[in-house]
């Protein structure tokens, strides 16, 4: 038999074990807390020689001393959603409101920092299928209570900060009980996870079958399926296998006017594709429970390369020859000479190298085919000026990938600021917002007192563009959210000015918000809120992000 559908009576599994997860991250920090991130070498002379002025180091505070807005929902209306999950399901109890306090932007770290009290959720509820959540939010319409579906809490964009709007109480809508394997279609090649389903169980009950998903964002570790679909993601194998919108065969969705399910061939012409307005609506529609992806044969050979190119605009029109020519390797990047020369400082995947490094992934059924890509991206690279630099650099890269983001914590503890923003742009005008956003990056921050080091990357490319990908290291300042927000506020400015988009892949939020009329037009924002007008009409889901407070 080469298929399996899910049971009338919503059960989970389709006959599979699902793989433990991973323990949640820490209420405070990146990462569960397993492998705490350590500076490489060569950190601390790169921070003293190129961050001039005074840090302000920012320490984290014991788990004791943590203090959480009390919870304000009434007994009858935990009761009747405990009615619904079960009593162990439903809780207010702090050390489960502590882990669903937002996501892990470097404000929401910064906040996580203070002594002063947390805004939580009033509670957390646990669906275990899509009937229970349906179930959930028609009580919480019933009673005006908010709801921010919750995944694996990795939002940097303010996505899943618990926010009741004009709402009296909020929860989260812990979705970790809907994981497993629901559906698998060899045939087709199609497989149906529950919307909780995290990456690593995901692929480990793919592996099992021989097939994989391939979508391996810096998130990984901890994001979900759910959280993948709702937020339109990009893996860091994006050339090799498309984002994640691009993998999304069907939808089931729960929302508080009713259930809605989308997908059921290949291909229709049946209308607008109903599936774009799930994908990345993050929740402010309703909650994405079933998600039915695209899947391939495990691929059974791998080889890697990189490449040194003199300067970026040699390794951007090098990137863009190699895509418009159809060549597809899984992993295509490409660092600036900044970050090539920041990862060399600090003892990362590249050493004593000058330039920018490019790297690649290749993925085939057989080694000679993985080989043949690299040959012909080989040839595209040296007309261009590359210099090889052999494998090891781009292995080095794919085992520290999903390490980064831990060590924003780390730099905190000395007074280092490291956050990231993203876009996207067409190549005739890639260079150009480039130059705009590390320009009003850098002009933001030295105007608060602190010279920073702008870097940046391309890790998704398309035949029409690519994406730019920025990460700022600066000395903290006296006020560093505000610092941050000054400076996110003029690069974002600067991305809509230069006629690219506000965000590639870490969604709206509430973060990007302000600027989302700047790039789809005020016809466009009152569209969505249409949509969140008849999925929602009391306006109990995700408050405050994709289209603002109570549309």
């Amino acid at each position: 038999m080469d298929a399996t559908t899910p049971p009338d009576n919503d059960e989970r599994g389709a006959g599979t074990v699902l793989p433990a997860p991973r323990a949640p991250m820490q209420w405070d920090a990146w990462g569960d807390g397993s492998a705490p991130a350590r500076l490489p070498v060569g950190a601390n002379a790169l921070i003293s020689t190129l961050l001039p002025g005074r840090a302000h180091p920012v320490p984290r505070i014991p788990r004791a001393d943590l203090v959480l807005t009390p919870s304000t929902i009434p007994d009858a209306d935990l009761e009747a959603l405990a009615a619904i999950v079960g009593a162990p399901s439903a809780s207010r109890e702090d050390a489960v409101r502590a882990l669903h306090l937002g996501g892990k932007s470097t404000p929401d770290l910064l906040a996580r920092r203070s002594r002063q009290p947390q805004r939580a959720p009033d509670g957390v509820v646990s669906p275990a299928s899509h009937t229970e959540t349906l179930a959930v939010l028609a009580v919480c319409a019933e009673r005006g209570i908010a709801v921010v579906p919750f995944g694996g809490g990795t939002s940097v964009v303010g996505g899943v900060d618990p926010d009741a709007g004009s709402h009296a109480h909020v929860l989260a809508l812990d979705l970790s009980r809907t994981a497993g394997l629901i559906a698998f279609d060899e045939r087709s090649l199609l497989a149906t996870f529950g919307a909780g389903t995290t990456g690593p169980q995901a692929e480990q009950l793919l592996r099992e079958k021989g097939c994989t998903l391939g979508h391996f964002p810096q998130s990984y570790e901890f994001a979900t399926i759910g959280g993948f679909a709702a937020t339109r993601s990009s893996g860091q194998a994006s050339r090799g296998y498309g984002r994640f919108d691009d993998l999304v065969h069907a939808l089931r969705i729960a929302t508080p006017a009713g259930e809605v399910e989308l997908g059921r061939a290949p291909a229709s012409a049946a209308g607008p594709d109903l599936r774009e307005l799930f994908l990345g609506s993050e929740g402010a529609f309703g909650v994405l429970t079933e998600v039915t992806v695209r899947i391939r044969p495990v691929p059974a050979a791998t080889a890697y390369g990189s490449w040194s190119f003199p300067d970026f605009e040699a390794g951007a029109e090098a990137l863009r020859e190699v895509t418009q020519r159809g060549i597809r390797p899984a992993v295509l990047r490409l660092s600036d000479a900044a970050e090539t020369r920041v990862n060399a400082a600090m003892g990362g995947h590249v050493t004593r190298m000058s330039g920018c490094l490019a790297v690649a992934t290749l993925e085939a059924m057989s080694a000679a085919e993985a080989e043949a890509i690299g040959g012909r991206i080989d040839a595209a690279f040296r007309a261009h000026g590359a210099k090889p630099r052999g494998q090891d650099p781009a292995r080095s890269w794919e085992r520290g990938r999903f390490a980064a983001p831990a060590l924003r914590d780390t730099l905190l503890d000395i007074g280092v600021l490291a956050e990231t923003l993203e876009t996207a742009a067409t190549w005739s005008g890639l260079l150009a917002v480039k130059s705009a956003v590390t320009e009003a990056l850098t002009d933001s921050l030295v105007s608060d007192g602190t010279k920073p080091i702008v870097m940046c990357h391309i890790s998704h490319v398309y035949p029409a563009g690519a994406s730019l990908y920025f990460t700022v290291i600066a000395a903290l300042n006296a006020d560093p959210v505000a610092q941050w927000r000054r400076a996110k506020d003029a690069a974002s400015r600067a991305i809509l000015a230069t006629g690219a988009t506000i965000t590639h892949h870490h969604a709206v939020g509430r973060d990007h918000e302000p600027y989302l009329e700047g790039e789809i037009g005020a016809l466009g924002v009152e569209l969505l809120r249409a949509v969140k007008r008849t999925l929602d009409p009391r306006g109990i889901m995700n408050p405050g992000a994709l289209v603002g407070r109570d549309p």
